[in-house]
């Protein structure tokens, strides 16, 4: 049935920024966030620069009035290109005070990408820092933006610096000249989260209040966050989260688009100084962890998502954490996030399903989400119907319904169309009549049956059901090689040549396009480090006869060997299948 909305963890208001309020009166020393700041003789961070929940309230609110000034208030679509820093929290909440709508995009994707999605999001300013601003006049950026603000000393090709709306609102706040806007409600738009375009053209999500604090609460509730704790998030929009939970963000001295170099030793000096017991990061920075091979002593929770996490790397992570920690994998999307959940030990169990060509589980999906897998089409659904079901064990498209399914893309129709399919639901309720004296109330009570409606998500994603309720990923939809004989799945395949011992990681591609089943499969193989390239040929070998060993990749009679396999900017973990499958087919061209 279709899910009510969702109220905020710490008040019952339809804002995550809403918590703000009452943690700076309940506690208002206490530190909400530390940054990096100055750098110590040694070279890591002194975390000099911090706020405590009195002053993110207050200086987030002083923010929100000062934009009010200068026209910034409830749906004004504000592009926000800011580095992690005091001044993106102070800014993003301040932006959900106002009503205004945030739009983010990943920083680094390609440059026309980027110019395509800001003309999409059609916004009302723009706030940067000073690169930003030089970057929006030379690219021609953001057009339809009337105001600039910097998070510069000096308002250099802007409007306005930062520092001077925050004085401005705070004048205006103590005189009585401004005040904070009104709560939001739980339907507004929320911000505008780009996706970073690794498997396709960015698109913008559209996020409600109510997916935000959806998610807020199911992460809570699934893996036991409780207030007073300490988490260090490597990838920046999860620390908007923290302050709604009552829990302390550590930003990490590192760039968190590129969680792959990330340095072991700065997030090892930040998770031991403030005794960190929570971590979230990508795939590639657990990979960093584990080759560090330092215990982590003090953390009770370690979440990794963006793609699967590899077994090795969970298996060593395991060791290093304590006895009692747990090591979560949820699996989701920007669409929609958390779907499902897996901790280490479970998931460590299903290594020899995965190794043998069953995918990867993904663990039972996490409550109140509704997971069913529908036949394999790329063609849009408008309507669910039960008959799009398939049964248990056969590999479908995964879909979900749940509160933080999102709605829409924004100024995207077709992209909508392909991604979403509107429920009718039929949604019982007790309807209680009026008792007139002397009535003997047979007709109290009546239950009436109304039909509401609900968006099912499509994930783009390949998968099955098992006999335990386990949802097992095979891929995404794609990445299928259609081939003469039948359909691959990459997520089904690579894991099975990924066992061998001078593999790093393979990826399926498809060469040639037509009918369905013209398809061409090759693996492209990337080596581990140190393993020279002369050894290619017997590794070639090996790898085929792995093939033989398996019936339903003895079709797969290619092998390409690439030297590093590109991949996504979020998370450096997802592989970029489509620009190695152009690298495929211009080697067969020559």
């Amino acid at each position: 049935m279709p899910w009510t909305a969702i109220r905020c963890p710490v008040t019952d208001a339809a804002n995550i920024a809403a918590a703000l309020p009452q943690l700076a009166a309940q506690h208002p020393d206490r530190v909400a966030m530390r940054c990096p700041g100055t750098r110590r003789r040694d070279g890591l961070a002194s975390y000099d620069v911090s706020l405590t929940y009195a002053q993110l309230e207050a200086r987030s609110n002083a923010i929100a009035a000062g934009l009010g000034l200068r026209g910034v208030g409830h749906g004004s679509r504000v592009v926000v290109m800011v580095r992690p820093s005091p001044e993106f929290f102070l800014l993003m909440f301040a932006l959900f005070k106002a009503g205004a709508v945030p739009v983010l995009v990943d920083p680094g994707i390609d440059r026309r990408a980027l110019r395509q999605c800001l003309d999409e999001a059609q916004p009302d300013a723009f706030i940067g820092i000073g690169l930003a601003h030089v970057a929006r006049r030379l690219l021609g950026w953001a057009t339809s933006a009337q105001l600039a603000i910097t998070t510069a000393r000096r308002p250099w090709l802007s409007d306005a610096t930062l520092a001077q709306v925050e004085r401005e609102g705070a004048r205006a706040i103590a005189s009585g000249g401004a005040s904070v806007p009104d709560a939001t409600d739980a339907d507004d738009v929320a911000a505008i989260l780009f996706t970073s375009g690794s498997t396709g053209v960015p698109k913008g999500v559209v996020y409600r209040h109510r997916h935000f604090l959806a998610q807020v609460a199911m992460l809570r509730d699934a893996f036991g966050i409780v207030p007073g704790g300490v988490n260090l998030p490597t990838f920046p929009p999860f620390a908007l989260f923290d302050p709604a939970l009552g829990v302390t963000s550590i930003i990490p001295d590192m760039d968190p688009t590129r969680p792959a170099d990330a340095d072991p030793r700065k997030l090892h000096d930040a998770i031991d100084r403030f005794g960190v017991d929570q971590l979230f990061g990508s795939p590639a920075l657990m990979a960093v962890l584990a080759r560090h091979g330092e215990p982590l002593p003090t953390l009770k929770r370690v979440m990794s998502a963006g793609a699967p996490v590899p077994a090795d790397v969970v298996a060593t992570l395991r060791r290093l954490l304590p006895d009692d920690a747990h090591f979560w994998t949820p699996y989701g999307a920007t669409e929609c996030l958390p779907v499902a959940m897996i901790e280490g030990r479970e998931l460590q169990a299903t290594r020899d399903a995965t190794e043998a060509g069953a995918g990867t589980c993904v663990g039972r999906p996490t409550a109140p989400n509704l997971v069913r897998i529908i036949s394999i089409t790329d063609e849009p659904i408008p309507e669910w119907s039960d008959a799009l079901c398939v049964a248990d064990g056969e590999v479908g498209e995964i879909t979900v319904a749940g509160p933080t399914a999102t709605d829409t893309y924004f100024n995207r129709d077709a992209q909508t169309r392909a991604a979403k399919i509107r429920e009718r639901v039929r949604a019982a309720s007790l309807a209680s009549s009026d008792l007139r004296a002397g009535s003997d109330g047979g007709d109290a009570g009546v239950r009436s049956i109304a039909s509401e409606e609900r968006i099912v998500h499509r994930m783009g994603d390949l998968g099955y059901l098992d006999a335990q309720g386990r949802l097992w990923f095979c891929g995404r939809k794609s990445h299928r090689v259609e081939t003469a004989a039948g359909p691959l799945y990459t997520e089904q395949v690579e894991p099975v040549f990924n066992t061998h011992p001078q593999v790093r990681r393979t990826a399926l591609v498809g060469v040639g396009v037509g009918a369905v089943g013209a398809q061409e499969p090759v693996l492209c193989v990337e080596l581990v480090e140190g393993v020279h390239a002369r050894e290619w040929p017997a590794i070639e070998q090996d790898l085929r006869g792995i093939a033989c060993t398996h019936p339903a990749l003895v079709m797969i009679d290619r092998f390409a060997l690439h030297p590093s396999f590109p991949v996504d900017i979020r998370h450096n973990a997802k592989i970029g299948r489509e620009k190695l499958a152009e690298w495929v087919a211009a080697r067969k061209k020559q």
